[in-house]
């Protein structure tokens, strides 16, 4: 059994991973930690009363080392890197859930998210963790790059046709929308529902920080230069993304071409499905599940991708993750 530690405890996507981790057959939930709660953690997640007898903690990294193998960091950007470095050199494994490591270059992640990082030298060393990419890469690792949810939607999309030199790695647009469980639990005016039920908005419109994570992956996954314009909305639901995406062929093609290429990129890969029929949130709700499918229209391409933002998007990843770190079966505790 591996003795699994949860950082920043209280949010929607650490409940989702305790969901996942109770049923996992290899592991033990040993700490929860909380700078704010000291409770139970059933008093807080009371879904979970009666399945797990833990009170919040407010564990040092060298504490949590003595409870823990490894530690999914639910913390929020810049707080992840601040005490990841710690945690690391206590001797734990590390899933970071965050933003603080998925992108290369110090320099755009300061121009992105508006701080210096305090631990530049991880950045390009630590591998992205989407497993439909690089899972040949994260066996043996200490520390994963959990993806973030609009950027697995996308990029799983984009990546086939992209490697396959099907589409122009420029002329992308990314027309996605989330369910409000994706702005997190920390209270926003936005977010109320007074505010965002029966409202539908654009938001972060040529500013969005997955902008340059998308494009990194993209770039590196196909070896070209891969520039996106995307557009987040937030609709008034809980849960799920759908993201519609613009690209132009690179020759003439056809339909059934492009569907082919989707099959056989992801033929041997459990949680991404092509179907034949346009996606839809409710389809994947709850699950791991990434649902992918392709059009031709009037000369372009368009693909639909949807997925569970805080599953497959999220807690969902960060598991599959795990089982690669430890070589156990990817789909254990995810189905």
């Amino acid at each position: 059994m591996i003795r699994v530690a949860i950082q920043g405890g209280t949010g929607y996507t650490a409940l989702e991973l305790l969901r996942i981790l109770l049923r996992h057959p290899q592991v033990e939930i040993t700490a929860v930690t909380s700078r704010s709660e000291t409770g139970a953690v059933s008093d807080v997640h009371k879904s979970l009363s009666g399945r797990l007898e833990l009170n919040f903690t407010n564990d040092s990294p060298e504490e949590l080392a003595e409870k823990a193998d490894l530690c999914f960091c639910c913390l929020p950007h810049r707080a992840s890197m601040e005490t990841i470095p710690s945690l690391l050199a206590a001797g734990l494994k590390v899933v970071d859930l965050s933003a603080d490591y998925r992108l290369s270059d110090p320099a755009a992640y300061e121009k992105w998210y508006g701080h210096v990082h305090v631990d530049p030298t991880r950045l390009g060393a630590t591998v992205y963790g989407l497993p439909e990419l690089f899972s040949a890469e994260i066996p043996g690792q200490s520390l994963i790059a959990n993806p973030g949810c609009y950027t697995s939607t996308s990029i799983l999309a984009l990546a086939p046709l992209l490697i396959a030199n099907l589409i122009h790695p420029t002329d992308i647009i990314i027309d996605a929308k989330s369910g409000v469980s994706g702005a997190g639990r920390t209270p926003k005016v936005e977010t109320l529902f007074s505010e965002c039920n029966e409202n539908f908005s654009a938001y972060g419109v040529g500013n969005h920080r997955h902008t340059p994570e998308i494009e990194e992956v993209l770039t590196r996954a196909s070896g070209q230069k891969v520039d996106v314009l995307f557009t987040p909305h937030l609709v008034p639901m809980d849960r799920g993304i759908l993201a519609t995406i613009y690209a132009t062929p690179v020759r003439e093609t056809t339909a059934e071409e492009i569907q082919q290429a989707m099959h056989d990129f992801y033929r041997d890969r459990p949680f991404v499905k092509v179907v034949g029929h346009l996606p839809r949130t409710k389809d994947v709700s709850g699950t791991n599940f990434c649902h992918l499918t392709t059009r031709f229209v009037r000369g372009k391409v368009l693909i639909f991708s949807v997925l569970d933002n805080l599953i497959k998007g999220a807690s969902g990843v960060a598991v599959q993750n795990f089982n690669l770190m430890y070589g156990f079966e990817e789909t254990a505790g995810l189905l």
